[in-house]
């Protein structure tokens, strides 16, 4: 059981020090708004992953890899979108204090549909969690849930402490080097989503 433990934990440790488009969207969110709204964005895996693991279950069996990897296409276009729209906020920006309840929920619902439309949670649930997933439970019973479990605290951890670090010392910027961050930030989302778009088009293209 200590060795499942651990390789759980060493993949999340693995999937959170991997830039990806969660991750810069928690920066994105935090650098804008605090520690509260880059928190909800953070544990977006939370609320996604459980309905993916059980349909990737499900599709993989029947649906073309084409039609999986167009997944990565829509992904990749809604990315970009998080990023022009986070470049063209950049220059007016304010270091706001807090959000309400309205900006609380669209923080949530950003992350998980970043989370959702990007193949990389697909990707690893499908060659990764799943299968281990099930041998782990052949041998183990339920013993074998302590993998999944250990993954996600380390991923949704690792996700929370860039969350944690980004807001401790955004206060401390001046408003020109925050602003010019930001702008960062939303440039490393366009990276990204263009990255997710153009590898969806290429396994849709063959």
């Amino acid at each position: 059981m200590a060795a499942l433990i651990l390789l759980g934990f060493g993949l999340g440790v693995g999937a959170t020090l991997s830039p990806g488009p969660l991750s810069a969207l928690v920066l994105t969110t935090t650098l804008q708004r605090g520690f509260g709204a880059g928190l909800r964005v953070a544990i977006a895996p939370l609320i996604t992953d459980l309905p993916i693991i059980v349909l990737a279950l499900l599709l993989t069996s029947v649906l073309p890899a084409r039609v999986l990897s167009a997944v990565g296409i829509v992904g990749g276009a809604f990315v970009i979108y998080l990023g022009v729209q986070t470049v063209i906020d950049a220059h007016t920006a304010q270091l706001a204090i807090g959000s309400g309840a309205s900006a609380s929920f669209r923080d949530v619902l950003r992350g998980a549909a970043v989370n959702v439309l990007s193949p990389n949670p697909w990707i690893f649930i499908v060659t990764v969690l799943d299968p281990q997933l099930v041998l782990a439970w052949r041998r183990l019973g339920s013993i074998a849930l302590a993998f999944p479990i250990a993954f996600y605290l380390a991923l949704v951890g690792g996700k929370i402490g860039l969350a944690l670090l980004v807001a401790s010392v955004r206060q401390r910027f001046a408003l020109n080097r925050y602003r010019q961050l930001l702008t960062g930030a939303g440039i490393l989302l366009i990276l990204f989503g263009t990255i997710l778009g153009v590898n969806g088009i290429r396994a849709v293209l063959g």
